[in-house]
């Protein structure tokens, strides 16, 4: 029998909140952070909307350890660190060995990456900032986040563009499963509103003019947004040995891959991983009350969602609780798992389904109880978190009330 998993502390930061708390009641309120990037840097875009954390906290981390960092590793960091204080855990000498972290990531470093080119290309210097490399390394969010914390169990990063979150927690579940660590600190991160992601994303026509509105009528593409998300996850059995207050069990992961196109989804590839993660969990498609949809509000996107979620669940589809908190942070690739896990796990705690945001049109190929503009309480005992990702990854996990 395997060991089971839970979380017993959660952190986040994105546009919607400086903290977990914030985050949620945001997205209890339905409001959306989307809106006007503010930044100069940005000429020469067509699309300037996204979701942006307007001001840091005051975080209190080390200058020395900030100043080796880019932007999406501080944000783990300070994220991490919130998920650690609520856990009530620190690390000490008898269990620094058997407490890690894997921190996912879709597109690293690219502020550090345009900053040394602005100074070598516009401004004339000879040389990159010392901590260039450092900084834009995939696994640099997670080797932060272990130093941060004094974690030196498995440590590293994940790396499959939108899936990455999940794919991060799921190998953080598989870790305490296999028996290498008792405590991980897993999910996602991501700092893409730089002017070449920006333009990157602009070349492939998919992003929104104005707001993201997944599965209504009228969307008109995704928005990108920043944040991170992050959990304490611990086995069962040593969060009740130290009389921890869990909030939620992570009853099963699903992993799939589409093997069909880079950038174009399947049905079949989401449809594998929901199916495959329901199984991992030991439940039903009765069982389960609400699901965080990948949602990124393209319209094909939607609607191959819609139509691999019908395959899943069959008749209980139609009194499933579904929603894209996309719509209200944005698609925050690398870290969108990680902020939809606290979407998922307060739902569990709270009785709450957050909203599908910004929604105005039913769209006959999206026909589910997509939650439109207003939160609703239920009673939910287990919740599905979606990512599906380029590249054809998907990874899906499944979320348990105690």
């Amino acid at each position: 029998m395997q060991k089971r998993v839970v979380i017993t502390g959660i952190g986040g930061i994105c546009g919607l909140g400086n903290d977990a708390p914030a985050i949620w009641d945001a997205m209890r309120a339905g409001r959306s952070a989307i809106g006007p990037i503010d930044n100069p840097s940005l000429h020469d875009l067509k699309v300037k909307t996204g979701c942006e954390i307007k001001e840091l906290p005051d975080h209190g981390i080390d200058r020395k350890q900030v100043v080796s960092m880019d932007r999406f590793s501080l944000l783990a960091v300070i994220a991490a660190r919130e998920a650690m204080r609520q856990s009530g855990l620190t690390a000490h000498a008898d269990n620094t060995y058997r407490m890690g972290a894997i921190v996912g990531i879709g597109v690293a470093g690219f502020e550090t990456i345009e900053e040394n080119y602005r100074a070598i290309l516009l401004e004339g210097r000879n040389r990159a900032a010392i901590f260039t490399v450092p900084k834009v390394m995939p696994g640099a969010a997670a080797g932060q986040v272990s130093m941060a914390l004094g974690l030196r169990g498995p440590v590293f990063g994940a790396t499959s563009a939108c899936s990455s979150a999940n794919h991060a927690i799921s190998s953080a579940v598989d870790q305490i499963r296999l028996g290498r660590a008792d405590v991980m600190v897993a999910g996602g991160t991501e700092a893409p509103l730089v002017w070449g992601v920006l333009k990157g994303w602009e070349a492939l026509r998919v992003l929104s003019p104005d707001t993201c509105r997944p599965f209504s009528a009228d969307r008109a593409g995704l928005v990108l947004g920043e944040g991170a998300g992050m959990a304490v996850l611990e086995s069962y059995d040593h969060a009740m040995a130290r009389g921890a207050t869990i909030l939620a069990e992570i009853a099963g992961v699903g992993l799939s891959a589409d093997a069909s196109d880079i950038v174009a989804p399947t049905v079949e590839g989401p449809e594998a991983a929901m199916r495959f993660c329901l199984a991992d969990a030991g439940l039903n498609p009765e069982d389960v009350d609400y699901l965080n949809a990948h949602g990124t509000g393209t319209k094909a996107n939607d609607q191959i969602e819609t139509a691999a979620i019908k395959r899943v669940f069959g008749d209980h589809a139609r009194s499933l609780s579904v929603s894209s908190t996309k719509s209200m942070h944005a698609h925050c690739l690398g870290a969108s798992g990680g902020l939809e896990m606290i979407a998922c796990v307060k739902a569990i705690s709270d009785g709450i389904v957050p909203p599908t945001a910004n929604y105005r049109e039913p769209d006959p190929e999206c026909d589910l109880d997509v939650t439109p503009n207003t939160a609703r309480e239920r009673k939910v005992r287990a919740a599905l978190s979606n990512s599906f990702a380029f590249g054809g990854t998907n990874a899906v996990l499944a979320f348990k009330a105690i």
